[in-house]
Formats: structure tokens, C-alpha cells, sequence
């Protein structure tokens, strides 16, 4: 996405995931990308979300009037009330995948899926934290590596940051073992936000997404690829190595280029169908593409849980 320079410095959601390196680190990246997003929206022409990510929400009948902000009310004509922890109405988990194939990227100056998938949940983290509701952590390869309950503070997430930068990668991915263990704790009705290659044992990881969707969860799977993974490199004879389990096959990429092509693209659509079928939201992403289109597609699934 071509920016001029004095947009770039205002808007980081906007950049190539890779330039923000230049900023620091997770949790200063994070923080730059939701303020260049919040930005956005407060510019944005479409009324109804700029303010609410000044900590308000948008009034409902019923709702107790000693909470209304009338400054606001004053400025827009609208009622909006002022948002407190104790008011929070969503909690959400987000589930990162940290298995082995997740730890990889096609060619230097690209992110690998985990750098990537770090700073999707430490953005995503901070900007629920910042509409007052909870964000709680879900690492996963093989099994559960770490886990935070969802938290409304601050605090709660610099520990999730932690966690995440402090988490090395695993090696197979069982995406269905954290999944069904959240869907037999998680019963007050929130969101689930998984952030994963998938590269899983799909029925039983579909399975387990259908069971959180069903309980009422609202299910938002954001795919990464990376871009070398959506067309194989016209490089003729190659060794394909799986990251996870070592194994080895020999083939001419020009041969299999049209296969894979295809392959991949059924893929996308299996996956495409299966979560629209049951109400989910699925969005295929590559690590080159600006971590805005992923806080603005969370945007989208939160506004309809009211």
C-alpha cells in the first residue's frame, strides 16, 4: 500500500508490517499501531465508532443516566456514556498459534507468521483493553504452552505482551485440544479471535469452532499465509520441507505450481465456507498486508455483539 511519508509517521496500521521494526518493540509497536487505527476512525466519515474509542459507548434505552457524558452530548448531540471496567460487556481470547510451521517466512525482510501473529494479538489486545472490555491470552502448539484470563487493565496487558514475546515456538499444532479446552471453561457469551496458519488437523479444529459458535460465541479466524505460500517460486528443481515433522520431498516447483495454486486457493475456500456456514468470520491474510485490516475486521465482528 504505496503512503507518503507524513502518513506512514501518522498511520503505522496502515504500513508494511515489517517498517515498524524501526519503532521498538512489541508493546511499542502495538501501541502505535491502535493509536494510528483509532486515529483513523475519530477522521473516519462514518459516525458511531470515532468516539467510542475514546472509552465511550454509544447510549441505550435503559441504560443509568448518572453515567451520560453531556460534554459529549454538548459536542455531537449525541448521548454517549462514559465507559468503566466494572461495565465491561465482552470478553474476548485470543488464541495464537505458536507451533513450528507458524515460526517461518519465505524470504529475508518479510515477518514469519509468529512475528506477525504477535503483533496481531498485542494490537488486538490493547485495543480491547482500550473500549473497556477484556482480553485474555491462549498460546498453543502441541498443547496449551501459556494462557492469561481476560483482563481490562493496562497491566493485564503488558502481561499479555510478555508472554507473547517470551513465547518460543512448538512443533506440531493441535489448534483443537485449546479450542475445546476454552469451550468447556468459556460459558458467559464473548469472543474467541484465533490467529493461526492453519495448518491443523482441520474436522476436529472445524469441530471445535462450531462448539464455541454454537455456545454464542462470536468466532472471528484470521488465516495467515505467508505471501510465498500463495505461488511457489518458479526456481525448477526443490526440496519442500515440512517445518513441523521434518519430512522431505523432491519435486520440480514448475511441474506443481498449478496444483499448488490450485490447492491453495481450495483450501481458502473450504475454510471460507465451513466458518459462513456457522456464522463465523474468516479472513485470509498475509504477513506483508498492514495490521489495520486486521484490527478493522475485529472492528466489524465486535459491532455486532452490541
Amino acid at each position: 500500500m504505496p503512503l507518503d511519508a507524513d502518513r506512514g509517521q501518522d498511520r503505522p496500521d496502515l504500513l508494511d508490517p515489517s517498517e515498524l521494526d524501526a519503532l521498538g518493540g512489541l508493546e511499542i509497536i502495538a501501541r502505535a499501531v491502535v493509536r494510528g487505527f483509532i486515529s483513523g476512525l475519530h477522521a473516519s466519515p462514518a459516525r458511531g465508532f470515532s468516539v467510542e474509542f475514546a472509552e465511550h459507548r454509544a447510549y441505550r434505552p435503559g441504560d443509568d443516566l448518572r453515567f451520560v457524558d453531556w460534554k459529549m452530548y454538548g459536542r455531537s448531540d449525541r448521548f454517549y456514556l462514559k465507559q468503566y471496567e466494572e461495565e465491561t460487556n465482552l470478553a474476548a481470547h485470543i488464541c495464537v498459534d505458536v507451533s513450528a510451521s507458524m515460526d517461518w517466512r519465505s524470504r529475508p525482510g518479510l515477518l514469519t507468521k509468529l512475528e506477525y501473529a504477535r503483533r496481531v494479538a498485542a494490537s488486538l489486545g490493547l485495543l480491547l483493553i482500550r473500549q473497556g472490555d477484556l482480553a485474555g491470552l491462549i498460546c498453543f502448539a502441541e498443547r496449551v504452552a501459556s494462557s492469561l484470563p481476560p483482563r481490562g487493565t493496562v497491566a493485564g496487558w503488558s502481561e499479555l505482551v510478555r508472554l507473547l514475546v517470551e513465547q518460543p515456538p512448538g512443533h506440531l499444532s493441535a489448534a483443537a485440544v485449546a479450542l475445546e479446552d476454552l469451550a468447556a471453561r468459556k460459558r458467559r457469551r464473548g469472543m474467541v479471535i484465533l490467529v493461526s496458519d492453519l495448518l491443523v488437523e482441520e474436522r476436529a479444529t472445524r469441530r471445535a469452532l462450531r462448539k464455541l459458535a454454537h455456545q454464542g460465541h462470536e468466532v472471528l479466524v484470521f488465516h495467515l499465509f505467508d505471501p510465498g505460500e500463495l505461488e511457489l517460486p518458479g526456481v525448477g528443481d526443490a526440496l519442500f520441507v515440512d517445518p513441523e515433522t521434518g519430512d522431505e520431498l523432491p519435486a520440480s516447483s514448475a511441474e506443481l505450481r498449478t496444483d499448488y495454486r490450485e490447492a491453495v486457493a481450495s483450501a481458502i475456500d473450504k475454510w471460507r465456507r465451513a466458518c459462513g456456514a456457522r456464522g463465523m468470520d474468516y479472513h485470509p491474510i498475509t504477513t506483508d498486508q498492514p495490521l489495520g485490516l486486521c484490527l478493522g475486521e475485529y472492528l466489524h465482528a465486535r459491532a455486532r455483539l452490541g
